[in-house]
């Protein structure tokens, strides 16, 4: 089987820019290859030996630690996991650099690592102050008996002669308090140990911090500036007004954590974990004594849905990295259950949790606390490398998708750390570089940390049917390729057919010459809003399912990372059994099939009457809503609901179908509407209205 592409790209995947802008803009930074080489097994061996060559001249002794653990066998080795995660993390790094000059992006790397490491004060600030005083139940004490709106005064007069940047002239508010409250708390700790027999030394540039702090809040509040002589303060009376300001910054920051108002109120630096009662881990409220079966939801914690965009952007890079300080990086102690699964000390055996869930941890063992290390220090394309040692096809998995790290976490009396925001934050920041959809792309192709298969394989002559482009269907597609297999991949559903420029591919369907994609270096070009999108019909399950909680354009990239593979053709509109059997497959010559389909075959309930008119499918109706576009002002497709509407069962689809009917009915009166008052305007109303009930 050959694919001819099309000639024209279809509306949603819009192709990159023409060739003036395309592969001869994109000058690798190595000697000696260019962009097409990254898509040829044999060319990306040479890459790895260029790597291997550069890394030893760069850093030997990471480099002998590393290929320690990769003659020894990598993660198959006998070596302790403690070595291996050593043994990864000192080379991950240097897989971030180099793929930096690959692609000629020193200087936007290291500006993104100057930028994540300018909130670590932040961090420390949460530790040392937030955590300390102002997260207790009794914060403010030592302000009892002083009026709030002089702490307020005081706090930032004083945060603004110890920072030395006025807090409220700043555009991060959270940041310069941070800093600010820390540098109050360097005098205070010297003060402290200075008062001790053989403590710590004031020095003149704490004295001058000091003195600005007590010029400052002078005039405010006076019992804290008095001098018992004249001239300079003592240092006991520079450490008495340090730690007044101290006690106002808490008493402060204490009040304005409390007002749900205040946008402080939200810093990460003041999140902290909920305690986790199995039996209530949903807020419930019975509004109706009278139908106690009858529940509803926390109203602070609801989020409209008023049209078919993606509701859920995935939080901060703010956010993400307050759930890495909240990590305990537990891999230096081979304790990271949330790669590993979680293990009873004693018998080594899988723990389940209160609820009877088994905690395997990630079903992919990604190597998570290493990630996560790696994007606290800034290096966020050595933290995307080592995802995808264990998991290439990343942007399918993640926030919102997956979530048995965190059962495994090791707070389990506790709200674990989000684990699938931070891998889908580190996929967002690598897709945001410039030239980033390549960055992504050729580590699900080269991938150094891999010891077992760090370079796609050249053809095998060995070839595979895949039925089904799921997750497991493509998934399964994509290593098959990189081992060496020529793999075809069909889906029951249509498949949009991508732009040639953003697949490439071979020429005119055969085998003989494979011309690259055009380059693509702004990710945005590829995205589109959801309730625009063409759904491409890849993906499966998660095309038409998971509505507009995760953004599918994940799947825009997932299609077009397997497409450009040259082992890999995949077609739409395929049903095994029907339009492809199992003796078809074996006289086109396959030597396997692998079947992985069936996610989306509706449930047929073995009740009478139970397709009559008015019920349907959920899955079906999710299908015929999503592929067909009905939510979609432009779309003619006939698909219409009635309210008041009953949902059977209470999963994903259940859950899904409720949230879609209540969207897609406000979508469907206003087409209707608006259509109504069009044809209104050309023909006769009343005539018209006698084809509509009430």
């Amino acid at each position: 089987m050959n694919i001819v592409s099309p000639s024209k790209p279809p509306r949603s995947v819009p192709p990159p820019p023409p060739p003036s802008d395309g592969a001869e803009s994109l000058s690798l930074g190595i000697p000696g290859f260019v962009f097409a080489d990254l898509f040829e097994p044999r060319r990306l061996r040479d890459l790895h030996d260029e790597f291997d060559r550069w890394f030893l001249a760069r850093a030997p002794e990471d480099y002998a630690r590393f290929d320690a653990y990769r003659k020894a066998g990598g993660q198959k080795s006998d070596l302790t996991p403690v070595a291996k995660s050593e043994a990864l993390l000192a080379a991950a790094p240097h897989v971030g650099v180099f793929l930096a000059r690959v692609f000629g992006l020193e200087q936007e790397t290291a500006a993104l690592r100057e930028e994540i490491r300018k909130d670590d004060p932040i961090w420390k600030f949460k530790k040392e102050f937030a955590k300390k005083r102002v997260l207790k139940a009794d914060a403010g004490k030592a302000w009892a008996g002083k009026p709030l709106a002089l702490a307020a005064d005081v706090a930032k007069r004083a945060l603004d002669a110890a920072g030395g940047v006025p807090v409220s002239a700043t555009t991060d508010e959270e940041r310069a308090v941070s800093r600010a409250v820390l540098s109050l708390l360097e005098v205070d700790d010297v003060a402290r140990k200075a008062a001790k027999a053989g403590g710590a030394e004031w020095t003149p540039e704490l004295r001058a911090r000091a003195a600005r702090v007590r010029a400052e809040i002078a005039s405010l509040a006076p019992e804290a500036s008095a001098v018992d002589v004249a001239g300079a303060p003592s240092d006991a009376e520079n450490a008495r007004v340090i730690a007044f300001a101290l006690d106002a910054c808490e008493a402060w920051l204490a009040a304005r954590r409390a007002d749900h108002h205040d946008p402080a109120h939200r810093w990460p630096a003041f999140h902290m974990p909920k305690s986790l009662d199995y039996e209530h881990l949903v807020e419930l409220r019975r509004p109706d004594p009278a139908v106690p079966e009858l529940f509803i939801g926390p109203e602070g914690e609801r989020r409209q849905r008023a049209s078919f965009q993606l509701t859920d952007r995935r939080g901060t890079a703010r956010e993400a990295e307050e759930q890495i300080d909240y990590c305990m990086l537990c891999h230096d102690r081979d304790k990271d259950s949330c790669s590993k699964g979680l293990r009873d000390s004693k018998t080594k055996e899988l723990k389940k949790n209160p609820l009877g869930v088994l905690l395997n941890g990630c079903p992919l063992e990604e190597k998570i606390s290493e990630m996560h290390a790696m994007r606290q220090q800034g290096e966020v394309l050595a933290a995307m490398a080592l995802i995808c040692i264990d998991n290439p096809m990343c942007p399918g998995t993640g926030h919102r998708i997956c979530n048995d790290c965190m059962k495994a976490c090791i707070f389990q009396k506790q709200e674990p750390v989000n684990i699938p925001h931070i891998e889908t934050r580190v996929l967002t920041e690598t897709l945001a570089l410039p030239w980033g959809v390549e960055i992504y792309g050729l580590l699900t192709r080269w991938n150094p940390l891999n010891v077992d298969r760090p370079y796609s394989r050249p053809y095998s002559g060995k070839n595979v049917l895949v039925v089904g482009l799921g997750p497991a269907g493509y998934t399964l597609a994509h290593h098959l390729a990189s081992e060496g297999f020529g793999v075809v991949a069909v889906d029951g559903l249509k498949l949009e057919p991508l732009p040639f420029e953003l697949t490439g591919g071979w020429k005119n369907g055969t085998s003989d010459t494979f011309v690259a994609p055009h380059p693509v270096k702004d990710f945005q070009s590829l995205y589109t809003e959801l309730d625009e999108r063409v759904l491409l019909g890849f993906g499966g399950v998660s095309e038409y399912g998971i509505t507009v909680r995760w953004d599918k354009n994940f799947l825009t990239l997932l299609y077009a990372t397997i497409a450009r593979s040259r082992h890999v053709k995949m077609y739409g509109g395929v049903r095994f059994g029907g339009t492809l059997t199992l003796d078809d497959a074996w006289a086109l010559g396959f030597d396997h099939v692998a079947i992985s389909a069936g996610a989306g075959r509706p449930t047929i309930i073995d009740m009478k009457n139970n397709l009559t008119r008015g019920i349907r499918k959920a899955s079906d109706f999710l299908m015929a809503l999503q592929l067909t576009g009905a939510y979609k002002k432009s779309s003619l497709a006939n698909l219409q609901v009635s309210l008041p509407a009953v949902v059977i069962g209470g999963g994903l689809t259940a859950i899904d179908t409720a949230t879609e009917l209540l969207a897609y009915y406000l979508v469907q009166i206003t087409k209707e509407e608006e259509r109504y008052r069009h044809l209104a305007t050309t023909h006769d109303e009343k005539q018209m209205r006698a084809l509509f009930d009430d």
